[in-house]
């Protein structure tokens, strides 16, 4: 299993502070969201890398753990010490799954998945009956649009007992939560008793989108305007996940303001949207020239 450096893949350092790796993403995300590149499926795939990157280095629980793996995690043979809970999708009882098509590579499912350590040292997969094989759990990346819309997945998985990878089609039903998981029969393990295999199931995780963070079915959009925009009032285009839309900013609104678009979030499984908000932020454009200087003194003179 390769070592994934997510500081390379966002090409931050090491002691990146927060904002800096937020901004990082949010640059390369918009560089590579297949929506706007010419070539989206060589996007799509840097696109996802872009995500797992910034799904651990944009976490600072899963940013500590992985900093405490380090690059030469495969050295001692095990968890590095401070490593306090990993686990694996990847790996049960049997040998290796390999799951492929979920949006996320074998490290990230290895380390961040949503498998559950053994507390006693193992690895585990789920719940198991005497006659019944244990449950597989891994997770599946879906994207905003997805969520909207709805869609199908080709997962691909490799068990331990064959050397042939088989397809599985994952159908996402549209307004599914993020969390929520879709069970797919019989996809799990195989029963050591001769029993039914467990059941496979695929915790769903939003994508990271370059333009929006998403609360509940929420979506929150930061926008940028100068001083005088706020100060004289404006008109902008709004992107969302549909058509974008113009919002008029009052003159006087406050950097840090919260305006409500309603209906322009998220759609939940009924089919109702959650909101839009969209919050401006003052962007200080830098001082470069004597006369630009002489403009903002003078400003701050009628301001006295």
């Amino acid at each position: 299993m390769q070592y994934k450096d997510y500081y390379e893949v966002l090409g931050v350092p090491r002691d990146a502070a927060d904002d800096v790796i937020k901004k990082a993403f949010r640059a390369l995300a918009r560089k590579y969201h297949p929506d706007h590149a010419e070539d989206k499926a060589a996007a799509e795939e840097k696109f996802k890398e872009i995500n797992e990157a910034y799904e651990v280095l944009g976490d600072p629980e899963k940013r500590r753990k992985y900093d405490v793996l380090g690059k030469d995690w495969q050295r001692g043979g095990g968890p590095p010490p401070g490593w306090d809970g990993f686990g694996s999708t990847a790996q049960a009882r049997g040998g290796e799954y390999h799951f492929g098509g979920t949006g996320f590579s074998d490290f990230f499912e290895f380390f961040f998945g949503a498998q559950a350590a053994d507390p006693f040292g193992g690895f585990q997969s789920g719940h198991a009956s005497p006659s019944r094989g244990a449950d597989l759990n891994a997770d599946l990346l879906v994207s905003l649009e997805e969520v909207m819309e709805g869609g199908s997945r080709q997962l691909s998985l490799r068990t331990p007992q064959s050397t042939s990878t088989e397809t599985i089609r994952v159908k996402i039903p549209p307004g599914i939560d993020d969390g929520q998981k879709i069970r797919i029969t019989g996809k799990g393990e195989p029963s050591m008793s001769g029993g039914s295999p467990g059941d496979l199931y695929l915790s769903i995780r939003y994508e990271r989108h370059p333009d929006f963070s998403v609360a509940g079915k929420d979506l929150n959009y930061e926008l940028e305007l100068f001083p005088w925009e706020l100060a004289l009032g404006v008109k902008k285009r709004i992107p969302t996940l549909r058509e974008s839309v113009f919002l008029n900013i009052a003159p006087g609104t406050r950097s840090g303001a919260r305006l409500r678009l309603k209906g322009l979030g998220l759609r939940d499984a009924k089919g109702a949207c959650g909101d839009l908000f969209v919050t401006p932020v003052a962007q200080i454009p830098a001082v470069v020239t004597q006369s630009q200087r002489d403009i903002w003194e003078k400003l701050a003179k009628e301001y006295e």
